[in-house]
């Protein structure tokens, strides 16, 4: 797959706004300032495709990238706690509202902060997804930022939260020293070759 090829496609703020499901679709969710955008530039080689904000909670959009083969799809992050009640709740319609509309989802990748326990909203997306019965794999951004000793024990804190979905991958994964990248790439071809 030429991932340097992606090209942005639109941004949906509301579902009737959503393209048409032709492509499998490659789901990136998370809370605000997790690192989506930043992952999305990594795995396309790109500096600046995706927008990296600088004010976490401001992309209230969904936003599409198309590559040949497939589209990248970013989820509005959740859980910034500046964003009024009404725009939470409007984000929570379109995002439920892509994901329940019978889309051609291939895989949804979850990423949460290594660096911490997984929040409130990290598991209570994380149980959707499993009642939803999508495919699924958990990424852990800013894993560079963790000593030995603080990625060892962070490993266990996750092995411990995770231990009842233990088929569900698990990718560590770095912007800065591109850890994660290959292995996310891999599952990117292997989801669009099954769907």
């Amino acid at each position: 797959m030429k991932y340097q090829n992606a090209a942005f496609e639109l941004a949906a703020g509301r579902v009737d706004q959503l393209p048409a499901s032709i492509l499998p679709e490659i789901v990136f969710s998370g809370k605000s300032n997790v690192g989506k955008s930043t992952l999305i530039n990594k795995l396309l080689n790109r500096k600046a495709l995706a927008r990296v904000s600088s004010t976490p909670g401001k992309t209230g959009t969904i936003n599409f990238y198309s590559l040949q083969e497939c589209r990248l799809v970013d989820l509005p992050g959740y859980g910034y706690a500046k964003v009024s009640e009404s725009e939470k709740m409007r984000w929570a319609k379109l995002v439920e509202g892509y994901l329940g509309a019978g889309r051609r989802i291939a895989c949804v990748f979850q990423l949460i902060d290594m660096r911490h326990p997984p929040t409130q909203d990290d598991l209570h997306m994380i149980q959707f997804l499993l009642d939803q019965e999508l495919p699924f794999a958990l990424v852990a951004t800013k894993s560079d930022k963790l000593n030995q000793t603080q990625r060892a024990a962070q490993l266990s804190l996750f092995a411990e939260y995770f231990q009842e979905i233990p088929d569900i991958p698990f990718i560590p994964f770095s912007a800065q020293n591109g850890e994660g990248v290959e292995e996310l790439r891999r599952l990117i071809d292997d989801a669009c070759a099954k769907s």
